[in-house]
């Protein structure tokens, strides 16, 4: 629904506290005016810089940069038979005081009587607690493929410089969740470097307005799963979900996989490979980065993250750690700020009908409450043990290429290494210029280091979650009776 009729709606209804939430404030604007112009309603618009003015009325203008001012100038718009909107541009700047707050309570309140309306135009929501009950937010959503699609079309007027076919999908796929006016620069620029539009340009664009915005990073790497050595059963689950999707019906479409192992067993890496497998980006969310010293501010920052995530879809999305980023679950002193971010976030995965694949990633799974991993939140919850043998061998010859280190080395005992373990080995191998056996002895592996950890969370996961390198649930003990590459003694063996 555009915003011009989510506006019609509530003014109709004479809501006379409205606050619409955008980044593109000429083009709300613009739907604004053209609202009033076709419904005769009476139009003004106030900001800091021009004062109060009234589009196609010159006369009207008053040069005060008083928001009061402005509030009170209102009133005198109403007529007897008609509606009046006042549009106060990036007002959430003077709302916080006294005398402001009082005025636009007593405005929206009088507004009932002569349908006069306040409406806020403003990148964020930040309503002060005596005017939350007052005021209804809308939010102005970024630009559909099909609007993408039309301003690629006009600034792509000569032939051939616009693709069709595969590669315009894969340039609206990149300009998705960008705003009209960046998506216009990302498309002049292209142009003006490759002389078409391609996707490539617009996907440089896109990572720096996320990295602008602190909330969400991209990856574009080129690792895809031959890069990655086991998790068989994983890779296959995924791979089909994400490929045999059916895009016309969202409650058929994947919705993602929780990831638990020990430190080092290749969450992380596969995450970014599945996204160059099926041709999605990736987008890695950073809890720390919503946490903020303000009020409210943690919880509308989880938000915004959330809507950045449903408009850059289809994607993938990471969540690294997130039995860390959630620590503040158990109480500890955070005044309960994790709770409600954890909260949202729990209602958005439940809930969203985007195409986002989520991939959550942990290691201590005593930290997360039990609701987190029910059905339909997740497709499953699979658990990455330490790579048997058979895994171990392919991860060899990964590494061993990639540090262009001979196979006529001898291998070191890697008992319970795991694949970052062996990719330490082969780089200290090269930066010490020492053969593998020697280099091996400069890794400690986790499973050593952190041996009743490790056991308590395989214990746990035994029977719980599917296994991520053979098809079925994964069972602690059983890859022992398949190779002896295991940590402390088998229960079987007692």
């Amino acid at each position: 629904m555009s915003l011009r009729h989510r506006l019609d709606e509530y003014v109709r209804a004479c809501f006379t506290g409205i606050w619409i939430e955008s980044h593109e404030h000429q083009d709300a604007l613009a739907e604004i005016a053209q609202l009033c112009r076709d419904e005769q309603w009476q139009l003004a618009i106030w900001n800091i810089e021009a004062g109060l003015s009234s589009p196609g009325q010159p006369d009207a203008e008053i040069p005060s940069s008083d928001p009061l001012t402005a509030i009170r100038a209102v009133r005198s718009l109403a007529t007897a038979d008609g509606t009046a909107i006042l549009v106060l541009e990036n007002f959430h700047r003077f709302i916080e005081s006294a005398e402001v707050i009082q005025a636009l309570t007593r405005q929206i309140i009088d507004g009932k009587q002569n349908r006069t309306i306040v409406v806020v135009l403003s990148p964020i929501v930040e309503i002060p607690i005596e005017l939350q009950k007052k005021f209804v937010v809308i939010e102005h959503d970024h630009p559909s493929r099909e609007q993408l699609e039309e301003i690629a079309r006009g600034i792509a007027t000569e032939e051939g410089e616009l693709p069709d076919g595969p590669e315009l999908e894969m340039v609206l796929d990149a300009a998705a969740g960008l705003t009209r006016m960046e998506a216009e620069n990302a498309f002049s620029l292209s142009l003006v470097r490759q002389q078409r539009i391609t996707a490539s340009t617009v996907w440089e664009l896109k990572t720096q307005t996320l990295r602008k915005g602190g909330l969400l990073s991209l990856h574009q790497g080129s690792e895809d799963f031959s890069g990655l050595g086991g998790l068989a059963a994983l890779k296959d689950f995924c791979k089909r979900a994400l490929l045999r999707r059916s895009d016309a019906d969202p409650r058929r479409r994947p919705r993602g996989v929780l990831l638990l192992s020990p430190p080092g067993c290749g969450k992380s890496q596969f995450c970014k490979a599945l996204g160059k497998e099926v041709g999605r980006p990736v987008l890695t969310l950073d809890v720390g980065s919503l946490m903020g010293s303000l009020v409210g501010q943690s919880e509308e920052r989880t938000r915004r993250a959330l809507r950045i995530i449903d408009a850059m879809a289809p994607c993938v999305v990471m969540i690294d750690e997130l039995d860390k980023a959630f620590s503040g679950l158990h109480g500890n002193g955070d005044s309960g700020v994790s709770s409600r971010m954890f909260g949202t976030f729990l209602s958005w995965l439940n809930d969203h009908e985007s195409d986002v694949f989520v991939v959550c990633t942990a290691n201590d799974v005593t930290k997360l409450p039990p609701e987190f991993s029910r059905s339909e939140r997740f497709d499953g919850v699979f658990f990455l043990d330490l790579p048997s043998r058979e895994e171990k061998d392919a991860i060899w010859e990964i590494y061993l290429d990639l540090f262009e280190i001979g196979r006529d080395q001898r291998r070191p005992d890697d008992t319970n290494w795991t694949g970052a373990e062996i990719r330490s080995c082969c780089r200290l191998s090269v930066l010490l210029d020492l053969p593998l056996v020697q280099a091996a002895q400069n890794v400690v592996p986790v499973a050593v280091t952190a041996a009743e950890s490790v056991d308590r969370i395989r214990t746990w996961a035994s029977g719980r979650c599917l296994s991520a390198s053979r098809p079925g649930v994964y069972e602690h003990g059983r890859r022992s009776k398949r190779s002896r590459d295991r940590v402390g003694p088998d229960p079987s063996m007692n």
